[in-house]
């Protein structure tokens, strides 16, 4: 009965009353176990979530990712002819020595203008699953303008560092003339972007920083021009997560209230 009254009087029954409050503590998962809900949370985040949506808008809730591979193959084409190579730099070549104004008029037609001595078709799988995921995860808006944005970013952040010379932070004065084009700019800022705002650590990792590993292997203008691109939406991406974290917190205050 004394062991009995010992137990009863702590309020748990079966534990002794020498040991109140000492609970026994659940097994850790380990590495192995987060690692597995990181990767399967980024997994429904990243793909699952995107494609039901897919399945339930069709061709129209990927049309930003069809429309800039047609662009892009058009462009290229068009550019292998004279008229077409004559009227493509008149409205999308953009380089260092241009005039800003001019350069931002251009913007627009510069992001699916590739070089034409490059191979197109092997950047055209990248850059549709980077228009069409961030359609799908953010909306078509947002991606306009998180694209055009980080490419902007870039192409006047080069400028600057045409301008600063030689030297770890600069470029050497003769890139002002190579031709600064194309949507690689653009998706990679896409990519870092979708990687902040949708709680991605390993998808950023395999996209944004190979991304910026590549650049910082090759410090040339293009290089340069991804890792602004990088920078700038993992800022923005940033911002939009608190913001979101906010409102959300207000909201739940609100309905508590």
């Amino acid at each position: 009965m004394g062991a009995v009254d010992g137990c009863r009087a702590t309020g748990d029954e079966g534990v002794p009353a020498g040991r109140v409050g000492i609970q026994p503590r659940p097994a850790a998962g380990g590495f192995t176990a987060y690692g597995r809900r990181l990767l399967l949370g980024e997994w429904r985040r990243i793909v699952v979530e995107p494609a039901r949506a897919c399945r339930r808008r069709g061709v129209a809730g990927v049309a930003l990712g069809v429309l800039a591979v047609l662009a892009v193959i058009v462009v290229h084409e068009l550019i292998r002819t004279r008229t077409g190579a004559v009227a493509i730099r008149l409205t999308g070549e953009v380089r260092g020595d241009l005039p800003l104004p001019l350069v931002l008029l251009r913007t627009p037609v510069s992001l699916v203008l590739t070089d034409p001595g490059l191979p197109v078709w092997a950047g055209l799988p990248r850059l549709f699953l980077a228009f069409a995921l961030a359609e799908l995860a953010i909306g078509r808006t947002r991606t306009l303008l998180i694209a055009c944005g980080t490419s902007l970013a870039g192409t006047l952040g080069a400028r600057a560092m045409i301008a600063l010379g030689h030297g770890p932070f600069g470029l050497p004065p003769g890139t002002a003339h190579v031709l600064d084009t194309g949507p690689s700019a653009a998706v990679a800022g896409l990519l870092a972007y979708l990687a902040v705002v949708r709680r991605a650590p390993v998808f950023a990792v395999l996209t944004s920083g190979v991304i910026v590993v590549q650049s910082a292997l090759r410090p040339n203008l293009a290089g340069r021009e991804h890792l602004l691109a990088v920078g700038v939406a993992l800022v923005i991406g940033a911002a939009a997560s608190v913001r979101a974290r906010r409102a959300r917190g207000t909201t739940a205050a609100t309905v508590a209230g």
